[in-house]
Formats: structure tokens, C-alpha cells, sequence
């Protein structure tokens, strides 16, 4: 804590005697929710506020954020709370940063986002739907010239003990070759806290290739990791990703390829390469031990139409678990805009007799009725599952609405769950609407009032299960 004060008196001090210089900017946000939930949990009523600024002084920059949540907020199945816990009532500052750039030097000091290559072996981030922070809290110096390099060291907190870190440290170049052909590298360090209060180690290295010549684009990328220093002994891990897509003409061809071995960790965003952005196991990571392929193409038609699909499969080294995911569009962009496409998802684990489906086709239409924007959203998804002897199936049907009434946005979407089409009047049913009206110039309000199915959200390499949502949610933002 006593770092975070003293960055944020500096900060003031900067302020406050570069408040009368002409080229000073200062912007910021304010982001207020509360949040109604009718769940049965010790309090039912969520508050966040979330305040932001940026200061830019010539080649000085710095930045903040105030972070109330009473209590934190969880969308995540297995945290409704029973008891109001008051570890979850956080109320400070957070995401630090001050900053130099001078031509194509920068140095960054603070809460860090950053990403080598395409995320295969390294990326601090934050997914805030997700409810997910993997940024770090780093020294980052970049150069970017046609010789691009960064390198960084620092910490995030442990995701195993409260106030507690891991290390993260590493750097990563791109330099071109050739005309069209750049080569990168990279390698990182990540000391990763565990039992017994001991750190165990993982060393990560990667090589890239980007390729831009006439009509075709290409990337590959080659990663080893060595584990060492943690339970069962060390161990070796690998990554490829390949992806490519060549132009002939109206029609555009693409492909992509992945194979991880042994290489999940907390800093990387693995490419999935399919087009749902699916995993081969919703329990288990994809780096753990996944390979796959993918193709697709689009056929622009003339007259703004096209035609595109996307089909991928993916399966584990002794293939008990393999996974095939399909998407088909037909699309109308003129001066009115339809969307007709058709998506399938299967997957299966042998080793414990699991089979799933999920296929649906799905219609968008935009246009104007009495001079008023109107998009309709409708989409029929079917859903069959076999886990050992047991089969199932179910509906899940979808209609959302989008309009403008003057300034006000508008949402109205209602969704289902059916057993069958007999039991239409004991099936589930959530409506829900939505709406956004600027009350100022700089500011916004926006009401959520109604149910959410939840379900399974895969973000990065791995899946969660959001869920159900019945209540009111009210967002008020201001920027300045």
C-alpha cells in the first residue's frame, strides 16, 4: 500500500503544477452500478463505482482508477453468497501507472496490458465480462522503430494466497527481414506461487514468422516451455500456431492450425482456431493437451452479397475427446442489412461415454420502419446430450429487438428453455429489456430489468458457467 500512496502523491503533485500549463490534458470516467439481484443471498444489492483518469503533460503521462465494489459482484455459478463476507468489500485505488514516451522510446511504470506476438506465450490483460485480471504490475520499456522491442519485470497478485505474488519477467522483438517477411522472438520467465509456500518455475520461449506478400497474409509461431521446481518432477511443453489467408480475386481462402502440449499457464491467450471461439473440453484448458485444424472462405457475390464458412475440428493426443464446430453465413450489406447463417458444435469424450450438439440457424435483419432504425435477432438453438446411458434434449429459443425512440436505445429480448413442445406452459422463460438514454453530454444511463439465461461463457482457452440472472442492473457513466 505505501507504494500505491506514494505514486498517488506524485500524481498530485503533477497535477497541481502543471494545472496552468496550455498543453496539459486531463480525461477521465466515472462508472457507477448497482445491481438488484432476487437470489437468495445475504444481501441481494450490489454496488460498484469505478473512477479513472489520465493526465498527458508533453512526453508525461499518468493514470489511476478508484475501485469501490460492496461487495464485489460475481456472476460465476458456484459464488452466490450465502453470508455477506467482507473480504469481498473492496474500496481503493488500483491501476497505477506513470509513463515517458520520447519518439520511439516509452517507458511504462504501473498496471500493465501487454501481449508478445499473438498471446501464445505471453499476455497481461483484463477481461471484464469475464471477471477476469491478469494484468501486472510491471516496469515495461518499449522501443518501436523498425526494430520493435519491449521488455518487462514485474508481479501480479497470487491467485492462490491474498496478498501475496507471482514474478513475471521477459522481452520480445520484431524486426523485417526482408520486404514483407518480419521474424520475432521472444522469452519469458514466470515464478508462479504454489503449495508449501514455494514458487515453482516455468522458462518460455517462442519464435514468429509474418509473412505479407501480394495477396496473401501469414503468421506461425513456436513456443517450448520447461516447468520445473513443482509437484511430480519437471516437465516440457510445446505450442504451434499457424494461421494463413490468401486473396483470389471475390473469393478469400483461410486456414489455421494449433497443437499445445503441456503449456497452460495463467499470462497467455491461446488462438482456438475455430470460429465459436470453443474449447475441446469445457473442464479442461486448451493448452493442457489440444490439436486442430481450421478452414474457411468467403465468395463476395456482387450486389452487397456474400457467402462465407468456417469449419474447424480439434481432438486430444489419444483422441478420446474431439470436437467439430461448423458456421455458415449468407449476408445482404446494402442499404438494409440481412444476416442468415447456420452454426453446429459437437463434442465428445470417450473416456467417460459423453456426447453434446448443439446446432442452431440464426436470422438478423436491419432496416427502417417510419424513418426509425430496427434491427430483429432471432435464433432456434437445439440442444442433445448423451452422458453414459442418459439422453437428453432441449430448445433454447431467442428474440431480441433494437430500436431508437429519439435519443433512448432500446432492447427488448425474450429467450426460452423447452423441454419439448408439449410443456410450452412449464417451460422457462426470460424477457428482459434494455435501456440507454443520455441525460447529459458527457453522460449516459442504462436500466437492465429482467431475466438471463447464463450458461457457458470460453474466453482464452477455458470455459466457465455464468449464472442465471433475475433482477435490475443500473449503469450511470461520465466522461470528462
Amino acid at each position: 500500500m505505501k507504494h500505491k500512496l506514494l505514486v498517488i502523491l506524485l500524481l498530485a503533485l503533477a497535477g497541481t503544477a502543471l494545472v496552468a500549463q496550455t498543453n496539459l490534458q486531463i480525461n477521465g470516467i466515472n462508472e457507477a452500478q448497482m445491481i438488484y439481484r432476487n437470489a437468495e443471498d445475504s444481501l441481494n444489492v450490489y454496488f460498484k463505482d469505478s473512477f479513472a483518469f489520465n493526465l498527458a503533460y508533453r512526453n508525461f503521462r499518468f493514470g489511476m482508477k478508484f475501485i469501490g465494489e460492496l461487495p464485489k459482484y460475481s456472476n460465476q455459478q458456484t459464488e452466490l453468497m450465502q453470508d455477506l463476507d467482507p473480504n469481498r468489500l473492496e474500496l481503493g485505488w488500483k491501476e497505477l501507472y506513470a509513463g515517458y514516451t520520447q519518439d520511439a522510446f516509452s517507458l511504462h511504470v504501473g498496471t500493465t496490458s501487454e501481449t508478445f506476438g499473438q498471446g501464445l506465450s505471453f499476455r497481461s490483460y483484463e477481461d471484464v465480462e469475464f471477471d477476469t485480471d491478469n494484468r501486472m504490475e510491471s516496469f515495461l520499456i518499449k522501443y518501436e522503430d523498425k526494430l520493435k522491442f519491449k521488455t518487462f519485470y514485474g508481479g501480479i497478485e497470487s491467485q492462490s494466497y491474498a496478498d501475496r505474488w507471482d514474478l513475471a519477467y521477459g522481452a520480445d522483438a520484431q524486426y523485417p527481414v526482408l520486404k514483407g517477411i518480419q521474424l520475432g522472438a521472444s522469452a519469458l520467465g514466470f515464478r508462479n506461487l504454489g503449495a508449501m509456500n514455494l514458487y515453482s518455475f516455468r522458462d518460455v520461449f517462442a519464435g514468429r514468422l509474418l509473412l505479407s506478400l501480394g495477396n496473401m497474409e501469414a503468421y506461425t509461431e513456436y513456443a517450448a516451455s520447461k516447468h520445473y521446481r513443482k509437484a511430480g518432477g519437471a516437465s516440457e511443453g510445446s505450442a504451434i500456431y499457424a494461421n494463413a489467408d490468401y486473396m483470389f480475386g471475390p473469393l478469400q481462402l483461410g486456414g489455421a492450425y494449433k497443437h499445445y502440449d503441456d503449456f497452460s499457464y495463467r499470462l497467455q491467450d491461446l488462438p482456438l482456431a475455430n470460429y465459436h471461439l470453443e474449447t475441446l473440453s469445457d473442464a479442461l484448458a486448451s493448452g493442457i493437451d489440444e490439436e486442430g485444424w481450421q478452414a474457411r472462405a468467403m465468395l463476395n457475390l456482387g450486389d452487397a452479397w456474400s457467402l462465407s464458412a468456417d469449419y474447424a475440428e480439434a481432438w486430444d493426443s489419444p483422441q478420446d475427446k474431439q470436437m467439430n464446430d461448423l458456421y455458415v453465413e449468407m449476408a445482404y450489406q446494402g442499404s438494409q442489412q440481412y444476416n442468415l447463417s447456420y452454426s453446429h458444435i459437437e463434442k465428445i469424450d470417450e473416456a467417460v461415454n459423453y456426447w453434446q450438439k448443439e446446432y442452431y440457424p440464426a436470422l438478423t435483419a436491419t432496416f427502417e420502419i417510419a424513418d426509425l432504425p430496427l434491427t430483429l435477432k432471432g435464433e432456434f438453438k437445439t440442444v442433445e446430450k448423451q452422458s453414459g446411458d442418459h439422453e437428453s434434449s432441449h430448445y433454447e429459443p431467442k428474440l431480441q429487438a433494437d430500436f431508437s425512440v429519439e435519443k433512448m436505445s432500446l432492447s427488448l429480448g425474450l429467450s426460452a428453455h423447452l423441454e419439448d413442445f408439449s410443456s410450452l406452459m412449464e417451460s422457462r422463460y426470460m424477457p428482459n429489456i434494455e435501456a440507454k438514454y443520455p441525460l447529459f453530454s458527457h453522460s449516459d444511463i442504462l436500466i437492465f430489468a429482467g431475466k438471463e439465461a447464463g450458461g457457458k461463457v470460453c474466453r482464452n482457452g477455458v470455459c466457465r458457467f455464468v449464472a442465471p440472472f433475475e433482477g435490475v442492473k443500473a449503469e450511470f457513466t461520465t466522461r470528462f
